[in-house]
């Protein structure tokens, strides 16, 4: 499939951050750019937006003064609506409210009958917005990632009636703008918006449970497992009533299923006004002079001098090469029947985590001192480990796990007895949401992987990430968090169990006959 050729004209309604920062990357591709906005100082905002935006890549190099002159030179304001009739792809950006997108549409079918009609909804039905059309056909989600300039992914969202040559159209254009597009189909949030809902609750959960506090949390998932951000700071800068309301949205379409039950915390300080950086106040304090808080680090612990390894550490086996690599003798043995492979440190056991709590599985193991490290995303490399102890442990356990962990080089961060502690349980929730997406046809799973690290940064694509954790792994933490909680929520994907059962990846399609 051909892109919209330069020589058509791109028209974008809404001139905010959205709505100029994708007039910016049709001008910077080539394309006649109408800008079009109801008020003349917002279209002036606009303009002014994407002239910074276009010196501060001349200053950078990465545009030459030709261009830049050349790509402002492209964009044309406009204040009426009928000077968009020419246009050959018309790109909608404006407030988030289903009737008001389903009057403009209607009104520019009528007006531009020739043109490709977009919406960069991020939340709405396509299929809903493209109801009240004759041509329902010629009407797709093209959305776009905030700031659109900047950001990779652009998801193609195909209503009940969207020509699939119109998406492939899109798709083939997306990427002449140096954009990744994905195919998606219009369900609640879409990928990106369904798939990372997890990436918030569970860190939500785990803090409403008093496991650590919201800066050590957010080290966790930041210089553990490797998040760009972790969920505080992240929801912070995304705004609570924004990142709120996403999920509430997402809830209520998919008829209150648990998944994507809405957190009191964070309902909580929507109430008081507490919406992040934008108000100076979330989890954190942002007002002048405000200070972030330290995460709660471990206090050095002695080293041991050995430490017995029992059974084959798999994934983590990179952590007792950091072990032997700092001058830690390690002695490797056979692991009793029925326990999985961990460190001893005279009686003390260090295990990953499961899903199980520590003293849940000290119970089922017969060991009381056992302490459980979490996930990472490279234990080669990783510097921060998040750890807990059984409640039945003796006190000198967390001593002796503490020094080993530090030994091998992390800075350790020591949460209360939850089930999965943070990174785990969250890596094996997105996993499971990207199953469900791919098995109710929501996208491939190649699409599922790219959208979630080019929209939101993540450092592995789920659906990959779980291959590599193994299948079998991810299945057992999500039963565990099920067998703890009760709550369906933690339910396997059946896609999940079928490719665990068939020895299959995740992250690749199914075969067909």
């Amino acid at each position: 499939m051909k892109p919209l050729p330069t020589t058509e004209t791109v028209a974008v309604i809404g001139a905010g951050a959205m709505g100029s920062g994708i007039a910016q990357v049709a001008a910077r591709a080539g394309h006649t750019v109408r800008l079009f906005d109801m008020n003349p100082e917002a279209i002036e905002r606009g303009i002014a937006s994407i002239t910074r935006n276009l010196d501060f890549l001349v200053e950078r190099g990465k545009l030459d003064a030709a261009e830049r002159e050349a790509t402002a030179a492209r964009l044309v304001p406009t204040t009426r609506l009928e000077a968009l009739a020419d246009a050959g792809l018309i790109i909608e950006a404006i407030v988030e409210k289903l009737e008001v997108k389903q009057t403009l549409f209607a009104e520019l079918e009528r007006i531009a009958p020739q043109a490709i009609l977009a919406s960069n909804t991020s939340s709405l039905s396509i299929t809903a917005i493209g109801s009240v059309l004759r041509a329902p056909e010629r009407l797709a989600g093209l959305h776009f990632f905030n700031p659109a300039d900047r950001m990779r992914l652009v998801e193609i969202v195909s209503g009940l009636a969207t020509a699939p040559a119109l998406a492939g159209q899109l798709f083939a254009t997306a990427k002449a703008w140096g954009k990744d597009p994905v195919h998606t189909r219009s369900t609640p949030g879409f990928i990106v918006n369904r798939v990372a809902r997890p990436f918030y609750a569970e860190g939500l959960k785990v803090l409403a449970e008093g496991a650590a506090s919201p800066a050590s949390l957010d080290a966790v998932m930041r210089d553990g497992a490797g998040f760009p951000m972790g969920p505080f700071e992240l929801t912070d800068l995304i705004g609570h009533d924004v990142n709120y309301a996403v999920t509430a949205s997402v809830f209520e379409a998919n008829y209150g299923d648990d998944r994507f039950i809405p957190s009191l915390i964070q309902h909580e300080l929507v109430l008081a006004g507490r919406l992040g950086r934008k108000r100076g106040q979330g989890f954190y304090a942002y007002g002048e002079g405000a200070q972030r808080p330290a995460p709660d680090y471990a206090e050095q612990a002695p080293r041991p001098a050995a430490v017995t390894l029992r059974g084959a550490p798999e994934i983590w086996a990179p952590l007792v090469a950091r072990l032997e690599a700092a001058g830690v003798r390690v002695e490797r043995a056979a692991c009793p029947d029925g326990v999985a492979a961990h460190l001893a440190v005279g009686p003390v056991r260090l295990a990953l985590t499961d899903g199980r709590t520590a003293t849940r599985r000290s119970v089922d193991e017969g060991c009381d001192d056992l302490v459980l490290f979490d996930l990472v995303k490279d234990f080669a490399t990783s510097d921060t480990l998040a750890a807990a102890v059984s409640d039945r442990a003796s006190a000198p356990a967390w001593q002796a796990a503490a020094g080993t962990l530090q030994a091998a080089g992390f800075k350790l961060i020591q949460l209360d007895d939850v089930p999965g502690l943070l990174a785990m349980r969250t890596v094996a929730m997105l996993a499971n949401e990207g199953a469900d997406a791919v098995m109710v046809g929501v996208a491939s799973p190649g699409d599922v992987d790219l959208a979630m690290q080019r929209g939101t940064n993540y450092p592995k694509g789920p659906l990959a990430w779980a291959d590599e954790i193994g299948l079998a792994r991810v299945a057992t933490v999500l039963g565990h968090l099920l067998a703890h909680y009760g709550e369906s929520r933690y339910r396997a994907s059946p896609l999940l169990q079928r490719r665990q059962l068939a020895g299959r990846p995740l992250s690749q399609a199914a075969p067909r006959a």
